[in-house]
């Protein structure tokens, strides 16, 4: 049985021929839907893990092949703009009981290359100051700006530093801060060396601000795959385990922004894990807002386009 499973996953996960695969367009025809998830599928009334309360969540789905893939997101608590790794966008207001109005789909105006291949248009974080929205794009490790509306791009740079890094290890997060600082994390340590690599740039990366470098180290096992500011100024990292086939596992921490300096080693402290038992996948985006006096951290995951992974938006209120 055990040599079934593994041959079954990988019909799942392999393609299904040798090239490269071919990019995947959501648009305005597209459709979607959700339904409620809970924090503990044995236990519907649980709320608490670690030092977060469970809010409530949603499986997001669609008949279209596009849909999916959500690797970043933004929100102000109220419209929620999608990300995927494929460059598409998915915007939608969420009502306090938990329905999706106002659905929009659409797709990144540029980027990288042709755009004919996925890995073209390989979006993998998002942030924005509500004039622009700057995206990092794993394959090439570049960082494009587009206008807020997502209908032109501006400028695109790659930083020097980030031509080391790996192909599939790029920058997954990307943190704008509120006084216009800009930090980069790798998701995988750059070539020859062992820790990942975090830039900071004093401004806008795609106007030539030049950055200075630190250290980031995650706990054992685990990747970053995306950050966020909280409203007190401390940041929120979110990282994320994958073993074979398809277990996952996900770390929310909390890193002191002052440790961060030009040459520092840093790291952060743990404060929620979700795994088994718990609702548990590729969770890839993150964002913090207030809420009625309270911070609320809002999490999504890429289920990668298979389907034995979901698209899951999750909401949680910091209680530490």
């Amino acid at each position: 049985m055990r040599i079934v499973f593994v041959v079954l996953a990988v019909l799942l996960l392999v393609p299904g021929w040798a090239g490269e695969e071919r990019l995947r367009f959501l648009d305005a025809t597209a459709r979607m839907t959700a339904v409620r998830v809970s924090l503990d599928p044995a236990d519907p009334a649980r709320r608490r893990v670690g030092a977060l309360t469970f809010l409530g969540g949603l499986a997001l789905n669609s008949p279209d092949k596009a849909f999916g893939g959500f690797s970043a997101l933004h929100t102000d608590g109220r419209r929620f703009t999608l990300l995927s790794d494929g460059g598409s966008i998915v915007r939608f207001t969420l009502t306090p009981d938990w329905r999706i109005v106002a659905p929009d789909f659409a797709h990144v105006p540029g980027g990288p290359r042709n755009g004919q291949q996925r890995s073209d248009r390989d979006s993998e974080s998002l942030v924005t100051d509500g004039r622009h929205v700057w995206v990092g794009f794993e394959s090439v490790n570049e960082i494009w700006r587009y206008d807020a509306g997502f209908t032109r791009t501006e400028r695109y740079v790659q930083p020097s530093p980030m031509r080391r890094w790996r192909r599939n290890g790029g920058p997954e997060t990307m943190i704008r801060l509120r006084d216009g600082r800009f930090i980069v994390i790798s998701e995988d340590p750059p070539k020859n060396e062992s820790l990942r690599e975090g830039l900071v740039f004093p401004g806008d990366p795609v106007r030539g601000a030049q950055p200075f470098a630190f250290r980031f180290v995650p706990p054992d096992g685990y990747n970053p795959s995306d950050g966020c500011e909280l409203p007190d100024g401390r940041l929120l990292i979110l990282l994320r385990n994958w073993q074979f086939p398809l277990r996952f596992a996900s770390r929310l921490m909390i890193v002191d922004p002052a440790t961060i300096r030009p040459g520092a080693i840093v790291t952060g402290r743990t404060i929620a894990t979700l795994a088994a038992p718990l609702i548990h996948d590729n969770f890839e985006g993150v964002a913090a807002i207030r809420e009625g006096g309270a911070t609320v951290i809002w999490i999504v995951a890429d289920d990668n386009q298979l389907i034995l992974e979901r698209s899951l938006l999750l909401k949680f209120r910091l209680d530490a």
